[in-house]
């Protein structure tokens, strides 16, 4: 078994400054000529994002929620071999996971599934000595925490020597150095999470200059070392098996992929998994392009920032009536969030403009003010998926918008508790809802979809359907 260096970049609660200790350690071995990997601990399109603008490479996500201990250890064996060392950022604070009192799903789950060392990034503004007390806590929560180093933020450079020693003399944890400030690198946010990499003038010089500040207060050498000490993975032959035989199990079809600045919102495994099982996606903009790709077979409306550019949307009406037109035809549609927001008849924009949509889905999509579904949920279906009974689907929902048309071919159940809800329109060519799929969670459901998508072919083309 091949070893692949890695650690887990943690913190003890959200706004921790991860993503910018992540990004910036990335940029310093980037700037090095490493050959860096990296993914995102949990259901986050964004910081991936951030991630790949660094390294160059498709980030990707790792989620135990989503997938079995052995699945997750397969798709981080796939996607994070052959690198000098893989950088994976945690999420929320260490030990918080599914539904707010388990451990399930969060950064310390992941650590202990793919057995990867985690580093703590911890805040030390307002404390000197307890800065001790505090991580000790965490080490010792749980006897397989898996804490193996700490990063300390906000400490004075003049404290942090003394900081250190107490720590390694005290608590026997290494100490890798300080996240430095470094006032114009300050990563912002926006209410799904930090705003795109693409708006923040100069992203890339500005993180090279954050990674050499770095480079003289972080012992990058120190973090290679430890990513190096995680053993080699281990994965069933059987769960190797399985997803090999899923590769190109019918004809290749094509299909249309909504990629610009509103649909930008993409699992890298869900394309990849769809690529391998025979689809061949086709880059198109609703945005910027007049017409749908030549010669499709299905269409991929993922989620993003529609609500942001909702008159450019509507303006391109030749795009809205392309798509109407195609799905009157029985073309296959796999809809999520954003997509589904642009569906509807209306949906309105950040200014709280009502725009005219696809018109697919009768209703329209508001601005509530507030999170209206947030989180993981298990996504059991009604009725057959595309012709398909698929049974349920881990997914999840994180959106301030709400629909006076959700759907209700699917129940929504929270994985902790008894709150649940309908959601979802399925039909034999359209899935079309608030709730985002990771396919590797049940590739029933993409299977489904290209199975539909080949049958459309065949009548196309005046063939039978199997």
């Amino acid at each position: 078994m091949k070893k692949i260096p890695r650690i887990l970049l943690a913190a003890v609660s959200s706004n921790s400054g991860k993503t910018a200790a992540a990004c910036g350690m990335m940029s310093a071995y980037v700037q090095q000529g490493l050959n860096i990997r990296s993914c995102k601990c949990g259901p986050d399109y964004i910081d991936p994002m951030f991630h790949t603008k660094v390294i160059g490479t498709k980030a990707r996500n790792l989620d135990t929620f989503f997938t079995t201990p052995d699945r997750t250890r397969y798709l981080l064996k796939r996607n994070l071999e052959d690198c000098d060392i893989a950088v994976m950022e945690g999420v929320m604070g260490y030990y918080d996971g599914v539904g707010g009192t388990t451990t399930k799903a969060s950064a310390y789950d992941l650590a202990k599934v793919t057995q990867t060392p985690a580093v703590l990034i911890v805040n030390c503004k307002g404390m000197s000595v307890s800065i001790l007390p505090f991580i000790q806590g965490f080490v010792n929560f749980m006897p397989d925490s898996n804490i193996k180093g700490v990063l300390l933020n906000q400490i004075s450079p003049m404290l942090y020597p003394r900081v250190k020693e107490m720590i390694e003399a005290k608590l026997g944890i290494t100490v890798y150095g300080y996240v430095p400030v470094v006032t114009d690198c300050v990563i912002e946010s926006r209410h799904l999470g930090l705003v795109m990499p693409g708006e923040i003038q100069d992203f890339k010089e500005k993180l090279v200059k954050l990674a050499k500040r770095m480079e003289e207060t972080i012992d990058f050498d120190g973090l290679i070392a430890l990513g190096k000490s995680a053993p080699a993975l281990s994965v069933e032959k059987e769960t190797e098996e399985y997803f090999q035989s899923l590769k190109n199990q019918g004809e290749k079809i094509k299909i249309g992929l909504a990629m610009d600045e509103a649909f930008c919102f993409f699992y890298e495994d869900n394309l990849k998994l769809l690529e391998e099982m025979g689809a061949e996606l086709v880059p198109f903009s609703p945005i910027h392009d007049k017409k749908l790709p030549e010669d499709i077979q299905g269409l991929l409306l993922y989620g993003g920032y529609p609500e942001l550019y909702g008159k450019a949307l509507e303006e391109n009406a030749s795009m809205r009536k392309e798509i109407k037109e195609a799905l009157s035809k029985g073309m296959p549609v796999l809809a999520e969030c954003g997509g589904f927001m642009y569906l509807h008849d209306t949906f309105e924009d950040e200014k709280g403009i009502f725009r005219q949509g696809v018109g697919q889905i009768k209703g329209k999509v508001f601005n509530t003010g507030k999170l209206s579904r947030f989180g993981y949920i298990e996504a059991s279906c009604k009725k057959p998926v595309f012709g398909t009974l698929i049974g349920t689907c881990p997914a999840h929902e994180f959106h301030y918008f709400d629909s006076t048309n959700c759907g209700t071919d699917f129940h929504a159940k929270k994985p902790v508790g008894k709150r649940g809800w309908d959601c979802i329109h399925s039909t034999p060519t359209m899935i079309a809802g608030f709730p985002h799929f990771y396919y590797y969670g049940n590739p029933d459901l993409p299977k489904a979809f290209l199975d539909c998508c080949r049958n459309f072919k065949r009548r196309q083309s005046g063939g039978l359907e199997e």
